[in-house]
């Protein structure tokens, strides 16, 4: 079975299901089975684990049991537990130690790696209630062998190297210094040897004087080539990073909804990071690697002529060191996803404190928060402490081992020396060259390091990259409303119904059948969790309907553009985000030049104008992200107000006036009767009285639609509607 870390801080159910699947022989990519545990932010279910698992064939058995009943069930084994009541892991096998009564319990833990913890400890983790604790067993099925693993489309070193094809010329120019640099290094050996044999010995001060100026000439010439060397590094590496961290939030942004929906602000934090590692090979260490290796080349030429004996011994130790080194390294991957996830939930934790300072404040919430940070900086401590225990272990051997291949090789000269098979000169010569060789191989060392650490990234990044990009070919463009050649005008829904998690979860939305008539209001009201706003999000093409159909115009949703869907639409969500801009950018939003006279329209419907006048930089002030420095009301009017500068054919609008006042939201909903006039308006709002006059009304309750009609009509049933108004609207009753 092989061990398989997760990736992000709610990959640990697909990691496990993963580690499983390997253990039948099939290698299944975490991202192909996230997508079908139905996973989110809050992580994942046992019953997304079970789906994923029938989805690739195996037969599940989920059971709540005693820890005996697990211990005999051992040839079922692995098995998947839930742990530590917000984790999984999976049960390799359980061993009892010779003369005792004590069991062992060798988990792979997708945070951990592979760990042995005895019995007691196990109970711990895995009890939940009642003595029993809760298992998934997997037996595969026939199916299970049949079915064919989805190829993931990998990104290797070669689609990260083409980035530095634009930098030939620059590269070029880089080779040739570097050939100039090794050739004036090259001399220095040589120069020793004869300023002893020739110089010192024959006490010739001319010409030691004359090799002294030529080291020194030759030394200036170096650091001439080095510092011309370090700019264009410089000017390539901070190319790099730009376009390859550009790019990366170019198909970032490119992604669904959906997967944002499974992944943290950490998570995100630390793929940027990851760009930068995979920048840091490219320029750092790949170039710097390949001038050692010339260099190195080089001083082995020079070496094999002085002596042959010494150059073997020395590529013995050389490849021994190195051998040990890489032994090591392999055993870092693990903990290098462990420290990506405890600095992913690290940077969570600040942010989230950052953010919520306020309620903290309110609610004497800080010691606990910070305490959970002290908790988060501990696990990092632990990971960073295996790693430096690590580390040390591999560069301990290391330096031994290159400080018995210089030794040796320094006692080999020596002993040629003494026996007048080499002059001192040459010995000094040796010991140079030996100095000069070991720094390419320390070079070579840093590399493979960072190699890994490419290779680490990659597979991140390959998650953002291969993931489906929501634009695909063959979508086609929203219908114009002018056009009349279609027998339904509007939006319609045909038995929509649709579920966040899975088969296994809740229903958000259940059987809904409704029609949304071209250049009307609709109205749609309901207790909160009725699914109002994800009603809504399915006709932002947020997501897709579990069953049934959408359409705009008789044309199916799915085969509809996204971003041309978007671009015909002014919304304003319930969440809607003020960006750290100012007040214009936030209105005007991706258009690069405002539309003056739109603007001012756009300001006077949302009834924000006066507001943005009294300011000192009125459209020019900056205001923050989230919408710090200004109240909740004023933040919804310059929401309504960027709606209603796009000036689209359908708005949708949820909760879009609940943080205003009874006065300004009559002021805004007066100036907007004007502006809904030939669109098509969807309104979600718990102030009935916001609704009252929309041409028609739609009641939610518990995902089901159970009412629809106009104010007039649903008050005289005397059903929901009534219910949901009577405590609002003086009816007289």
């Amino acid at each position: 079975m092989k061990i398989i870390i997760q990736h992000d801080q709610m990959d640990c159910g697909p990691a496990c299901l993963a580690m499983v699947a390997s253990n039948y022989g099939k290698n299944y990519s975490l991202q192909y089975l996230r997508d079908n545990s139905f996973i989110t932010k809050e992580g994942v279910s046992m019953f997304g684990i079970v789906e994923a698992a029938k989805k690739i064939g195996f037969e599940t058995f989920p059971v709540k049991l005693t820890i005996e009943k697990l211990i005999s069930s051992h040839e079922s084994f692995p098995c998947i537990l839930y742990w530590g009541k917000n984790h999984f892991v999976v049960l390799k096998k359980v061993s009892k130690k010779f003369l005792s009564s004590d069991y062992t319990f060798q988990i792979a833990d997708p945070a951990h790696g592979l760990i042995s913890i005895k019995e007691q400890e196990f109970k711990k983790y895995w009890i939940s209630n009642d003595s029993m604790g809760i298992a998934l067993f997997l037996k595969p099925s026939e199916e299970f062998f049949n079915i064919q693993v989805p190829k993931e489309k990998k990104i290797t070193l070669n689609y990260i190297l083409q980035y530095l094809t634009p930098y030939k010329r620059q590269l070029i120019l880089m080779f040739f210094l570097l050939l100039a640099g090794s050739a004036v290094t090259l001399a220095f050996p040589f120069l020793t040897q004869a300023l002893i044999d020739d110089g010192v010995s024959a006490k010739n001060l001319n010409l030691i004087a004359l090799i002294l100026l030529s080291q020194l000439g030759l030394f200036l010439g170096s650091i001439t080539i080095e510092v011309v060397r370090n700019w264009l590094m410089l000017f390539i590496g901070t190319k790099l990073s730009i376009t390859i961290i550009s790019d990366y939030l170019k198909k970032m942004l490119q992604l669904p909804i959906r997967f944002f929906d499974t992944k943290k602000m950490g998570d995100f934090n630390q793929r940027i990071q990851d760009n930068e590692r995979i920048e840091e090979f490219l320029t750092s260490q790949s170039l710097l690697t390949f001038f050692s290796i010339i260099n190195f080349s080089v001083f082995f030429g020079v070496l094999l002529y002085y002596n042959y004996t010494i150059l073997t011994v020395y590529l013995i130790l050389t490849v021994l060191s190195i051998g040990w080194s890489y032994y090591w390294l392999k055993k870092r991957k693990v903990l290098d996803y462990l420290r990506f996830q405890q600095r992913a939930e690290n940077q969570e934790s600040v942010f989230e404190i950052i953010k919520g300072v306020t309620e903290m404040k309110l609610n004497q919430f800080e010691d606990f928060k910070r305490s959970q940070w002290e908790e988060v900086q501990q696990k990092l401590f632990k990971v960073n402490i295996r790693i430096l225990k690590l580390n040390q272990i591999q560069l301990s051997g290391f330096e031994f081992m290159n400080q018995l291949k210089n030794i040796l090789v320094t006692f080999l000269a020596a002993t040629l020396v003494v026996n007048d098979k080499m002059t001192l000169g040459g010995l000094l010569s040796v010991s140079y060259i030996i100095g000069q060789m070991n720094s390419p191989v320390n070079q070579l060392i840093s590399f493979f390091r960072s190699l890994q650490d490419a290779k680490l990234s990659l597979e991140r990044l390959n998650e953002v990259q291969s993931y489906p990009a929501e634009e695909s070919s063959g979508q086609v463009a929203l219908p114009l409303y002018t056009q009349n050649n279609y027998e339904f005008k509007g939006i319609r829904f045909d038995d929509v119904s649709f579920q966040y998690a899975g088969s296994k979860s809740p229903y958000v939305l259940k059987n809904i059948n409704l029609f949304i008539p071209e250049g009307k209001i609709t109205a749609i009201v309901g207790a909160s969790g009725s699914g109002k706003t994800t009603l809504m999000k399915l006709l932002l093409k947020f997501y897709e309907p579990t069953e049934g159909k959408i359409s705009y115009d008789d044309i199916n949703i799915n085969d509809i553009s996204p971003e041309n869907l978007r671009s015909s639409c002014g919304v304003v969500m319930q969440d809607g985000y003020i960006f750290s801009d100012s007040i214009e950018r936030n209105i005007i939003t991706g258009e690069k030049n405002a539309d003056e006279s739109k603007l001012r329209q756009a300001v006077k419907t949302a009834n924000i104008e006066e507001f943005i006048e009294s300011l000192p930089l009125r459209y020019e002030t900056k205001i923050g992200a989230s919408g710090n420095g200004i109240s909740g009301g004023q933040k919804q009017r310059i929401l309504i107000a960027r709606a209603v500068y796009k000036n689209p054919h359908y708005i949708f609008f949820d909760e879009a006036t609940s943080a205003l006042d009874s006065e300004n939201e009559k002021i805004i909903h007066d100036n907007l009767q004007e502006f809904f006039k030939g669109k098509t308006v969807v309104i979600i709002a718990h102030r009935l009285s916001t609704v009252k006059n929309a041409d028609q009304i739609l009641v939610l309750k518990n995902g089901e639609l159970i009412e629809k009609g106009n104010h007039q009509q649903l008050v005289s049933e005397r059903t929901e509607y009534f219910n949901l108004v009577k405590n609002q609207l003086e009816l007289g009753l």
